[in-house]
């Protein structure tokens, strides 16, 4: 199997796009070419070739009356291009190969809607010139750019085939690169929908007012925001810190208005300090901004 995609200067859309194929065909060979012949005779051909066809393995965008876009209007690239046809093969495989875990097909493909919310179109958009790198210059198409040689690389290595060896060296640096944002864009996402249940299970003191969590690296508060609205406080244990953490529920996940501060007196106090205010023998800090707390038991 053979992933055609343009040589000379790469950007983040089609090393994200080869990157997913790479994935799902890790054995396929990966050709940086414009040769017509080339192409043609690919299995994929992404970003060159002027044919968007998935049915055929052909995704590029730059042909003339090409006009795919998103149903939000955003258009494609080829990154958007190949994560719409097989983004959710992909999220499947990298959660199944990370955390073995079988995804539905119908949560792989909400989850590669997600992402490419969250990422993907992004890519697209820097590509088309629809939208600026950001931030700065260190927007994510931006990063990969610079995986690109420089003048001085030109100059030192001269030109023909030792560019073109070294630019394909560094395309596969930016695929990995790009692998790993995928890999934890998914396991992002299904730690979430693992951790839903738990959250929904965890122990209430005080009236329902307390929340008790066994593990503070579960994401919690989207949960509790939605469907505790008793919770003021979430109590968690730190495993790796071995501390227990006290945190105030904010009232939608843009804001730092909590549902109840923690008390004024103990804003920005730590150790014996804390201790004195709050009787907790072990207290370590409390913040300034009084959302969150922590102790030693």
């Amino acid at each position: 199997m053979v992933i055609v995609t343009h040589n000379g200067k790469f950007h983040a859309d089609d090393a994200w796009a080869c990157a997913v194929l790479n994935i799902l065909y890790p054995e396929a060979e990966l050709v940086r070419t414009r040769d017509t012949a080339t192409i043609e005779a690919a299995d994929f051909a992404v970003d060159v070739g002027g044919v968007w066809d998935p049915a055929q393995g052909r995704f590029d965008h730059h042909q003339k009356g090409f006009d795919g876009a998103r149903a939000t209007g955003v258009p494609y690239a080829s990154a958007g291009l190949v994560w719409r046809e097989y983004g959710a093969r992909c999220v499947a495989a990298l959660a199944a190969a990370h955390l073995g875990c079988q995804l539905k097909d119908s949560t792989a493909l909400e989850m590669a809607y997600s992402i490419d919310a969250d990422i993907v179109q992004y890519l697209d958009l820097s590509d088309v010139g629809a939208a600026k790198n950001a931030p700065g210059g260190y927007g994510l198409s931006a990063i990969v750019s610079g995986f690109n040689p420089n003048w001085l690389d030109e100059e030192r290595i001269g030109h023909g085939a030792p560019t073109e060896a070294y630019r394909l060296n560094e395309f596969r640096r930016a695929m990995a690169l790009l692998t790993d944002i995928m890999v934890n864009a998914v396991k992002y996402r299904v730690g979430a929908l693992l951790a839903v249940e738990q959250v929904r299970d965890a122990e209430t003191l005080d009236n329902g007012r307390l929340l008790y969590l066994h593990n503070s690296a579960l994401p919690w508060s989207s949960v509790v925001r939605k469907e505790m609205p008793k919770v003021l406080f979430v109590v968690s244990h730190s495993i790796g810190e071995q501390r227990y953490m006290l945190h105030t529920v904010s009232v939608s996940p843009e804001s730092f208005e909590a549902r109840a501060d923690l008390p004024a007196s103990w804003a920005g106090l730590r150790d014996a300090d804390l201790a004195a205010v709050t009787g907790v023998p072990d207290a370590t800090f409390c913040h300034n901004g009084r959302f969150i707390a922590a102790a030693k038991s």
